[in-house]
């Protein structure tokens, strides 16, 4: 009876000090969020059409997921992604290499965050790392959030932040974001951050643990939490992507985890992220699968997602117009050969990967291929077959006009494609 009483009052104390935190959460005066920053003028663009893919990664034996991607002033770029021996796994990396623009290819790949990194920054045990975001801020400042979970699964993540004032040669050591007074769990990040006039950031979030739903995270220039703006709710949408329209509008499109649209979400803001629509589908399909986009130099829209009601075997470029109604099939930008994504027998998937491979890998990856094909059983051909797969991509726009691009191509390598304006207005 003395054990079941102190439990009981365990419980209740317990309850009674998350009802303290959460009333003082709740109780901070409103913000009003500042403007959304104005895009750099872009620079003199070239008049000819151009479009390259390249691959960024270039270890032969790591599973590469979740990339993003930022462009550096003079046109260089700088990419982070997670990679390890399995997604999860406790030697996840967060690693990260740069672009040359004057050799237009991508350099040695490097480890910018671990486990113990990140808890002798934190000062908390970490068990995974995964989902880097970089972006570069108006000031010139470079931010990198990142997930890691110390207990259980993704549900139960919180949100690390890296700053770089030397554009990613050193970094800050890792802090993390407390952005919930309930332990500080299930908040992760997957999209590019917002600029607000002001330098404060605007942070797309979501959560998984008791529902599935999306937010606006609001820091200051320093990266501090402010304050939170509810985006969605239940339990149906994910990593939502932000696209500002101008100073005050924005839309949010949501990936869907339900099973009732198949459909990619929008929701809508018309004061910087403060209050935002309730989401509604759109037309393209989605299969519960991670989404980009960027904005175009007409006001419109870029979206990168798997169109497809299931399966990540094709990965396709769309433009639209700000209304979200007009949507233009741009290019496909990577597909299985087979159109309902079969698995092939694994001497037809190296013929048919190898050739893809060469066709991105660029002169310093190009020697790589025979490893690449030798390794290819135990990465991804399974007893009935080898998949084809084209997830997670990811946007970022150069002030000289070029759209880029990341996304994993097979588990195996970020790939990167870049197009500009000309390319783009062929296309469409």
């Amino acid at each position: 009876m003395r054990v079941l009483s102190f439990r009981l009052k365990f419980i209740l104390a317990s309850l009674a000090l998350c009802l303290v935190f959460w009333a003082a959460w709740r109780s901070h005066p409103a913000h009003v969020l500042a403007p959304f920053a104005r895009p750099a003028t872009p620079l003199a663009a070239s008049a000819e059409p151009v479009y390259n893919s390249r691959f960024v990664s270039s270890q032969l034996d790591d599973f590469v997921h979740s990339s993003s991607v930022t462009a550096l002033p003079g046109g260089d770029l700088m990419a982070v992604w997670f990679a390890g021996s399995r997604e999860g796994a406790a030697d996840v990396q967060i690693r990260t290499a740069r672009f040359d623009a004057n050799t237009t290819e991508w350099g040695a790949e490097h480890v910018l965050a671990t486990r113990e990194s990140t808890r002798d920054g934190t000062g908390r045990y970490i068990r995974k790392l995964g989902n880097p975001v970089i972006a570069l801020a108006p000031d010139q400042r470079l931010w990198m959030f990142y997930v890691s979970v110390s207990v259980g699964g993704w549900a139960t993540s919180a949100i690390n932040v890296m700053v770089s004032e030397d554009l990613g040669r050193n970094w800050s050591a890792p802090r993390q974001l407390i952005t919930s007074p309930f332990f500080n769990v299930s908040t992760l990040v997957r999209a590019a951050p917002v600029f607000h006039a002001d330098g404060s950031i605007g942070l797309p979030v979501y959560h998984e643990l008791m529902g599935k739903f999306s937010e606006y995270l609001y820091l200051s220039a320093d990266g501090a939490v402010i304050d939170k703006f509810r985006i969605s709710r239940g339990k149906h949408s994910l990593q939502p992507t932000i696209v500002p329209l101008d100073e005050r509008r924005a839309v949010a499109m949501l990936r869907y985890a339900g099973d009732t649209h198949h459909r990619v979400l929008a929701s809508r803001t018309d004061d910087a992220g403060q209050t935002w629509s309730e989401p509604y589908p759109l037309e393209p399909a989605n299969p519960n699968s991670s989404l980009a986009a960027v904005g175009t130099a007409d006001n419109g829209l870029l979206v990168a997602l798997n169109d497809l009601r299931d399966g990540r075997f094709k990965l396709s470029l769309y433009g639209t117009d700000a209304d979200l109604n007009d949507w233009r099939n741009v290019i496909e930008l990577d597909q299985s050969p087979d159109p309902l994504g079969q698995p092939f027998a694994p001497e037809a998937y190296k013929a048919i990967i190898g050739a893809g491979f060469r066709a991105s890998s660029g002169a310093r990856r190009l020697p790589l291929e025979q490893r690449f094909l030798s390794n290819l059983d135990y990465r991804v051909c399974k007893p009935r077959g080898c998949d084809f797969e084209y997830e997670y991509p990811y946007f970022s726009r150069g002030q000289d006009g070029v759209y880029h691009l990341v996304y994993s191509w097979n588990n195996t390598f970020i790939k990167h494609v870049s197009f500009n304006e000309a390319w783009l207005a062929e296309r469409l």
